[in-house]
């Protein structure tokens, strides 16, 4: 089971992220694989990088307060792959704070180890429609791709890289400098195959050596009904290529959702104003109301008062995952001031004023003094 977020930090749920910072510092050297020993070390690190990511995020945090894990899923946080954090890794986040303590890094010092490719980040803008039900997009990526003609070696067709003799394939070199004060030693990358540790002698024409070329794909996205604003899709193995053979990066595609005329969300509900009459206000009425899923009829209960929020049940939008599950529409009343259009409505609102005050409508304060004087 997966403890609470703040109790992984060892902070307060109303912690700053100043706290959540210094909180995760603390953890972070108590925990990481390369110091603690234990088990389950990398594990709880992972809690740790997905506890912090998740604080420190506004949005995400206030999700997560209000609805939990799942509340984060339900919003498109995908929180099941390696590279779901705001971080391209939890490497990188460590590295933001200890640059590489105890040579923990998520740089390989080998120049011909595999490497990940970076991923990539395309926003998209929805409709508030498309975002309520879920729609699928076409979008066109620039990104790079290995070369087909060198199979990303580099090398023309028929040839290989052979390893650099300056550095014999370490992709650095050494230089040692004296000075009054002892001897220094600088590594720097090597100049002669800048520090990839092989040096090409016929370049690929299509990629001029490089491995890697820019091309622009298309793939259709499918955007799951109930994302809201802000909201990332993880798309696996569609960011740039690897390099010596490693995995592609992915893609990240972060919605935002175009503001509605009509309506406003919240979470999963949904939120309208509507106007009434005071002949309304006063003995009920039943009305239609415009929602995402159509009109609805909306009872206005008698004597409601102005500013009174009333709830048509599941017509909000749709549970990210379970669409049979929704929110609420919820609507806000409000009492229009009615402007008399003839002489038997100013009638009928001068007896009403009548019933109401125990006096007659117009009549001045000194009128009802004399009148009471006479009586």
């Amino acid at each position: 089971m997966t403890k609470n977020y703040y109790e992984i930090l060892g902070v307060e749920q109303s912690a700053t992220q100043e706290e959540i910072k210094r909180a995760f510092r603390k953890k972070a050297r108590e925990l990481h694989p390369d110091v603690n020993k234990a088990p389950d070390a990398e594990e709880r690190f992972k809690e740790l990088g997905k506890a912090y990511e998740t604080l420190m995020d506004e949005q995400k945090r206030s999700l997560y307060d209000r609805y939990g894990e799942d509340g984060l899923k339900n919003a498109g946080y995908d929180s099941t792959g390696p590279f779901d954090y705001g971080f391209g890794n939890l490497n990188d986040i460590f590295e933001t704070f200890f640059s590489g303590f105890s040579g923990y890094s998520s740089r390989t010092s080998d120049p011909n180890a595999p490497r990940r490719g970076d991923d990539l980040r395309l926003d998209i803008e929805l409709d508030f429609e498309e975002a309520v039900f879920g729609v699928e997009k076409e979008i066109k990526i620039d990104h790079l791709e290995k070369c087909p003609e060198c199979s990303g070696t580099g090398a023309q067709p028929g040839t290989q890289p052979v390893t650099c003799p300056t550095c014999n394939g370490q992709g650095r070199v050494s230089r040692v400098t004296q000075t009054v004060l002892g001897s220094f030693t600088q590594v720097t990358p090597c100049p002669k195959c800048n520090g990839t540790g092989k040096v090409i002698s016929s370049p690929c024409k299509k990629c001029k050596g490089a491995g890697q070329i820019e091309a622009e794909k298309t793939i259709k996205v499918k955007i799951p009904a109930g994302i809201d604003n802000h909201a990332k899709i993880r798309i696996a193995s569609e960011g740039d290529a690897g390099v010596n053979g490693g995995p592609n990066g992915d893609l990240f595609v972060v919605v935002f959702v175009k503001p509605h005329k009509l309506f406003r969300r919240d979470g999963f509900n949904i939120y309208t104003e509507q106007y009434i009459t005071v002949p309304q206000a006063v003995l009920g009425d039943t009305i239609p109301i415009e929602t995402v899923h159509g009109e609805k009829e909306l009872v206005i209960p008698s004597g409601i008062e102005y500013g009174k929020i009333l709830t048509i049940k599941g017509a909000g939008v749709p549970f990210l995952g379970n669409k049979d599950k929704k929110g609420d529409h919820l609507v806000m009343i409000k009492i229009k001031t009615p402007k008399p259009a003839g002489d038997e409505e100013k009638r009928l609102y001068a007896r009403l004023y009548e019933l109401t005050t125990n006096k007659k409508a117009g009549e001045k304060l000194i009128d009802r003094l004399k009148n009471a004087m006479h009586s």
